[in-house]
């Protein structure tokens, strides 16, 4: 792979609103004061295509928002960052998709969610071939597409050549799995958190949940696991790299910083491991501020954090 890296961030953007040091709902119609009410971009396609963005990829957000004041904020942030939103299309009468994320004192971040118009997004809103010199597909998602009509569209990605990501939003269940299942086989990459590996194979340990879902189709698994890192599953190789060791502030976005730091790796042609570590590295920036959006890093950073800073 070289460096050059033009991506298609395709599926769930979203508008998340958090609110810092939640230690509970008033009572009735009681009021509480809190440290910090911000908004960032973010969702599996938003979110990564965001941090991708800060560690050298040209992004092209594909998505769906509604016809109403979250969708210009959203844009704004996300044109903000220097990513192209002109294929975000609106669905009229819909609103954006967002969250509202209380933080709690110890870092916990119960969320409220709305699913808007990313459950509106179809193959007939997504022209792959309109972005100029793609490289990868990324799909955040695709439980809203369906398995078969994901499948249809990373299908398309490898025609053109491209490489293909999958991660999902939903919790993981043996259902979710088999709705999602005909993406599998065109997934160059599939990027879950622990919690939806075993949720959707019912394994025991996350390498041996890993191990299930490369059989049913997907070429490398690379599955997050909190504080305790990720680990790589392939047909060939088995990988299990550590967390990094920082305060945290805000895990909000942490997955979706992992995929995009892992999936640049790769994309500069660095080992399964190695670019696990620089996605925990990408993690570790996103943990210490509140927000996908948090911090003012590049790749010049992570790949020095990467190096030099102390794991868990």
């Amino acid at each position: 792979m070289s460096e050059s890296f033009t991506v298609a961030a395709v599926g769930v953007h979203v508008l998340d609103s958090h609110v810092l040091r939640v230690e509970g709902i008033p009572d009735g119609s009681d009021g509480a004061v809190v440290d910090t009410i911000r908004w960032s971009a973010a969702g599996t396609a938003g979110g990564t295509g965001l941090v991708l963005g800060r560690i050298g990829a040209d992004v092209h957000c594909i998505g769906a928002v509604g016809d109403d004041p979250i969708a210009a904020t959203l844009r704004g942030l996300l044109d903000a960052a220097g990513l192209d939103t002109s294929r975000l299309v609106t669905k009229e009468g819909l609103q954006t998709s967002s969250s509202v994320i209380p933080v709690r004192p110890n870092g916990d971040r119960p969320a409220w969610h709305c699913i808007g118009a990313n459950g509106a997004l179809t193959l007939d809103d997504i022209d792959l071939a309109s972005v100029p010199g793609l490289t990868h597909v990324h799909l955040g998602g695709p439980e809203f597409l369906g398995g078969p009509a994901a499948g249809e569209l990373l299908a398309r990605a490898h025609e053109l050549g491209c490489t293909t990501s999958v991660d999902v939003l939903a919790p993981g269940d043996p259902d979710l799995l088999a709705w999602i299942a005909d993406c599998l086989p065109h997934t160059d990459y599939f990027l879950p958190n622990d919690e939806q590996v075993l949720g959707f194979t019912g394994a025991a340990t996350l390498l041996e949940g890993a191990r299930v879902l490369v059989a049913a189709g997907a070429a490398c698994v690379a599955a997050t696991q909190g504080s305790k890192g990720a680990v790589v599953v392939t047909a060939t190789e088995e990988h299990e790299v550590p967390a990094f060791e920082i305060d945290v502030v805000d895990t909000t976005g942490c997955g979706d910083a992992f995929s995009a730091g892992f999936l640049r790796g790769r994309s500069l042609g660095l080992g399964l491991a190695e670019s696990a570590g620089l996605g925990c590295a990408t993690a570790a920036q996103v943990a210490t501020g509140v927000g996908t959006d948090a911090g003012d890093y590049d790749w010049a950073r992570i790949t020095e954090f990467a190096r030099t800073a102390p794991t868990r």
